[in-house]
């Protein structure tokens, strides 16, 4: 584990480091590490963070912390290689897909051609809706990885019809592909060499607020996707669990990690869910997996409604090295009985008695001008719209911070919901000289009451650097950011041909 916000681990991290940021880890860390008898290594850069984090997480009843002595820096004087940006297991594993499988692909400019003569075509988008639609190729469908094969034959029923696959750089172009190859379609399968970061530095126009979907899966394009994921799941050894294997490996979960997925989309997983399961889409699970499952040797179970996603997931993940996966059906595994969202179970928040402040209250105070807001979300988040006159602060830095607010008789804290708001004040027990109060409900419960939001100009109480920008995010020279990020990639695949651990076996035949 790294202890450094994402955008300080993204400069420099171990290859099979998890980023769990001091600031939010007691609402990561459950998620992340289940299994309290798990063996867990705190690194850092250097700054402390590691050993408080190893101290936080051993009070929370973790019982095998350490902490890597000398941090990253000894571990390269070792002679180990050290990596940069975030989800590298995953970023690497797709090159080394791209190069052990010889996944086809086109260039920018070979798309624009096809899209120019009118050729008979598809594009379709693998990331998530969300960035979809904040930037995509004109004419792309929305399909993140996981429903790929789910919802081909209702997109593609030509066989002829040539498919590209794309992303916003190589990842899940990449999968998306490969994906669709495995699954034994008959058509020309490519993905977009570099994606839509290739397709905005050769000079053509990205979409902002595409909106299309595919339409339901019909009975005849959900017969052909189980065909197919049968296909794949004979070729991969993908196994199927039944309920009383389950029970037994929940039993087992105090000696033995496990980590009960639900692949299917955000959507599917609010309107109903099994007790216990987490939301993983499968294309962002296979993209992100530091971010899901990070104790190695773990079992992992996948589940959705009919097996075509959980099997297509399922089966890179064992090309990853994760050898305990298995695949399993909602209703099998006791049935869809929840609904809503997954709400993380927050750590060591029954010790907090954080004194509160109602919405209305708070208006009023800060009317009186007698009180100073301190906001803890994301930077990305407080600059898009937060409490009039908030500063902002990272967690990990607020006591540092506290001496650069102007005098003010009560600080009031707030996060989205008020649960990191009620963790941070815990922090600074003892240590402010003012009185200090948690915003009841967070910043949520100020805009479900109609209350305003300030954005821009942010009035900061430490640096920015939590949030690790995205190339098309960055303010100075985009194009300059797109092709180094690409570059990175691409070199993944010469580093893991010397890299010991990372456990890859990939399925060419």
């Amino acid at each position: 584990m790294d202890a450094r916000e994402e955008a300080t681990f993204d400069k420099r991290h171990l290859f099979m480091a998890s980023c769990v940021p001091l600031s939010r880890m007691e609402l990561i860390v459950n998620d992340l590490i289940p299994r309290r008898s798990t063996r867990v290594v705190w690194c850092d850069g250097g700054e402390g963070l590691a050993g408080l984090a190893a101290a936080r997480l051993a009070a929370l009843d973790y019982i095998d912390v350490s902490v890597l002595n000398g941090g990253i820096a000894a571990w390269e004087q070792a002679g180990y290689r050290l990596y940069n940006v975030v989800h590298v297991p995953s970023k690497a594993f797709a090159e080394v897909v791209e190069h052990e499988a010889e996944t086809p692909w086109i260039t920018a400019e070979a798309l624009q051609d096809m899209i120019d003569r009118g050729e008979d075509i598809v594009i379709l988008d693998s990331r998530s809706y969300e960035e979809y639609h904040s930037n995509s190729i004109p004419g792309a469908i929305s399909v993140p990885g996981a429903e790929l094969v789910y919802r081909f034959t209702d997109l593609v029923p030509s066989p002829d019809t040539r498919v590209i696959v794309n992303c916003g750089g190589r990842t899940r172009s990449i999968i998306g592909a490969q994906s669709l190859i495995n699954a034994g379609f008959p058509n020309p399968i490519v993905s977009l060499k570099n994606g839509t970061q290739a397709w905005h530095l050769a000079g053509y126009e990205v979409i902002d607020g595409a909106t299309r979907q595919p339409p339901e899966v019909s009975t005849a394009g959900l017969a052909a996707a189980q065909a197919a994921a049968a296909r794949v799941a004979e070729r991969f050894s993908i196994p199927t669990l039944d309920k009383a294997t389950l029970d037994a490996w929940h039993t087992e979960a105090e000696s033995r990690t496990l980590y009960v997925l639900d692949v299917r989309t955000p959507q599917e997983y609010e309107a109903g869910h099994v007790p216990g399961s987490r939301p993983a889409p499968g294309g962002q699970l296979v993209q992100e997996t530091d971010r899901y499952i990070a104790a190695w040797g773990a079992r992992v179970v996948l589940l959705d409604d009919n097996g075509v996603r959980a099997t297509m997931t399922a089966s890179w993940l064992r090309q990853m090295g994760w050898q305990d996966v298995a695949i399993m059906r909602l209703d099998e595994a006791g049935g869809a009985s929840v609904q809503g969202p997954h709400i993380p179970q927050a750590l060591g928040l029954e010790k907090v008695s954080a004194s509160t402040i109602e919405v209305s209250a708070l208006q009023a105070t800060l009317a009186a001008g007698t009180v100073q807001v301190v906001d803890l979300d994301w930077s990305r988040h407080y600059d898009q719209g937060h409490i009039p006159g908030a500063w902002f602060a990272i967690r990990a830095r607020l006591r540092d911070a506290l001496n650069q607010i102007p005098p003010t008789e009560t600080i009031v804290l707030t996060s989205p919901d008020g649960v990191l708001a009620q963790l941070a004040a815990a922090d600074l027990d003892g240590v402010a000289s003012v009185s200090i109060k948690v915003l009841s409900g967070g910043t949520r419960a100020w805009r479900a009451a109609g209350l305003p939001l300030e954005q821009g100009a942010t009035r900061l109480a430490n640096e920015v650097d939590d949030i690790r920008l995205r190339a098309r995010e960055e303010s100075g020279n985009r194009e300059a950011a797109m092709r180094a990020y690409l570059a990175w990639e691409i070199e993944l695949v010469n580093q893991m041909a010397t890299e010991e651990d990372h456990r890859f076996q990939i399925v060419t035949e």
